[in-house]
């Protein structure tokens, strides 16, 4: 299988890019964080809003005769109270976080649906679930993710494309050590299992969607019981 992870370079893409290309070809982008030390996995500069950017990433990268799956793990945050928030800050997590997936989905499906097989599977967060102060434009990003999921495993599920969304709680890795001491174990006391997540956890979820044929249009919280 030949896998598309965007956000490649973060805590949580980084790992699953190295992970899977242990067994499947990887190609992973990134945007303005360049990998640090040299990857197993193909990796290439790509503004996942651009829709020029994404189909050269994506028509450079694949065949016709290519089983293809897409990771998208982009996520970035504006922190800020809606009353006070910037709409440009705002809009560019709109667009990263929610059309990005749009400008992918646009160029991959049409290569799916003519192999007939697709795998997709989009990264939301318990954050929206659980209503968090000043994570609006964070949290109506990832929220649409749910929706947009089930539309398009309807538009798809008749051409051996499963699409499904993973919600994360919080994990050792990634994002979550600039997090400070006092703050990191509130959220830890949050947590029913009262420990942060072993990203190895994240890995099972994905390769069992690679997997499975016959869930689509789902959402997996993979949190701890954090919800």
């Amino acid at each position: 299988m030949k896998i598309f992870i965007a956000g490649a370079s973060g805590g949580i893409g980084s790992y699953l890019a190295e992970m899977l290309s242990t067994q499947h070809q990887v190609y992973g982008s990134y945007n303005s964080r360049p990998p640090s030390v040299a990857t197993k996995h193909f990796m290439a500069k790509v503004d996942i809003s651009s829709q020029d950017e994404v189909t050269s990433w994506i028509s450079s990268n694949s065949r016709e005769d290519d089983d293809l799956a897409l990771i998208f793990c982009v996520g970035i945050n504006y922190n800020s109270m809606i009353h006070k928030s910037k709409s440009e800050k705002w809009q560019k997590v709109i667009e990263t976080n929610l059309y990005g997936v749009q400008a992918i989905l646009k160029e991959i499906l049409p290569l799916m649906r003519k192999r007939r097989f697709g795998r997709i599977i989009l990264f939301s967060s318990v954050v929206p679930q659980k209503g968090v102060l000043g994570t609006s434009a964070y949290a109506a990003s990832k929220s649409a993710l749910w929706g947009l999921s089930k539309a398009v495993a309807k538009e798809n599920a008749t051409h051996g494309i499963t699409i499904n969304t993973i919600n994360l709680g919080y994990f050792d890795i990634g994002m979550i050590q600039d997090v400070p001491s006092e703050m990191l174990n509130k959220i830890i006391e949050e947590i029913p299992m009262q420990r942060l997540g072993d990203p190895i956890n994240i890995l099972y979820t994905v390769e069992y969607l690679l997997a499975a044929d016959y869930i689509t249009g789902s959402c997996i919280d993979v949190s701890g019981g954090l919800v």
